[in-house]
């Protein structure tokens, strides 16, 4: 988005917004990012088959290895396969070890782009998801409205946490980084909710660590391997 665009929607926030202005420090390390958990994720468990869903400037897909598939897909930049990720799953015939989802950042897309995702998942594969940790209300505003955004993805891993047979966790780095397994939840989140797009901020502040599961990245394996 451009800065005019960018500034209209920061106004439209600042009036029809949450007024809710408390920030969220997580702390995330200097040393670790989206792609060393990638690298390391698929060097351990030895994946050979890898997807990413939104590309943009290959900053992730040109750093993954050469693997039997390796595909990104972007509509606009990046990557090998150019269209939307709707389009991809429409025509999509291979199974994934490895899926990264980084793609538009709405609860309503993000929340398509895992189950879709899920459908294409290899037995014992992962689907990681960035952007999960908003530090505050401007940051997962929808539309955009500032040029570090992670959307409200947060809402899909939240009302993924409440399934019975999807584990979700979200490692502390890079922005947060959702961890999604096809398998029995191991730690559901007993959490009423009729509609997860109307979430707040404000819930997310006060109940971040709950919905979200946070941990650290020494512990992504026990997690990955449990």
């Amino acid at each position: 988005m451009n800065k005019l665009s960018l500034r209209f929607f920061n106004i439209y926030h600042h009036i029809f917004g949450e007024h809710f202005n408390k920030r969220i420090d997580y702390k995330f390390p200097s040393n670790v990012m989206r792609w060393d958990l990638v690298k390391e994720v698929i060097k351990r468990k030895n994946y050979k088959r890898y997807l990413e869903i939104g590309c943009d400037t290959d900053l992730l897909f040109s750093k993954i290895p050469d693997l039997n598939i390796k595909i990104g897909v972007d509509p606009i930049s990046g990557g090998n396969y150019r269209g939307t990720s709707d389009e991809f799953f429409k025509q999509n015939k291979n199974y994934f070890d490895c899926i990264f989802i980084d793609g538009l950042h709405t609860y309503k897309q993000v929340k398509n782009d895992i189950l879709n995702s899920i459908k294409f998942l290899n037995e014992d594969g992962v689907i990681l998801v960035h952007d999960c940790l908003p530090a505050n209300f401007y940051q997962q505003a929808v539309p955009r409205c500032k040029m570090l955004w992670t959307g409200d993805v947060w809402k899909s891993i939240v009302e993924l946490r409440t399934k019975d047979n999807i584990d979700v966790c979200v490692c502390r780095i890079d922005m947060g980084v959702g961890i999604i397994k096809k398998r029995k939840n191991s730690k559901k989140l007993e959490f009423n909710c009729s509609d997860f797009s109307k979430l707040k901020y404000k819930e997310y502040y006060a109940n971040y660590a709950n919905f979200m599961r946070i941990i650290s990245y020494e512990d992504i394996f026990n997690f990955l391997n449990a």
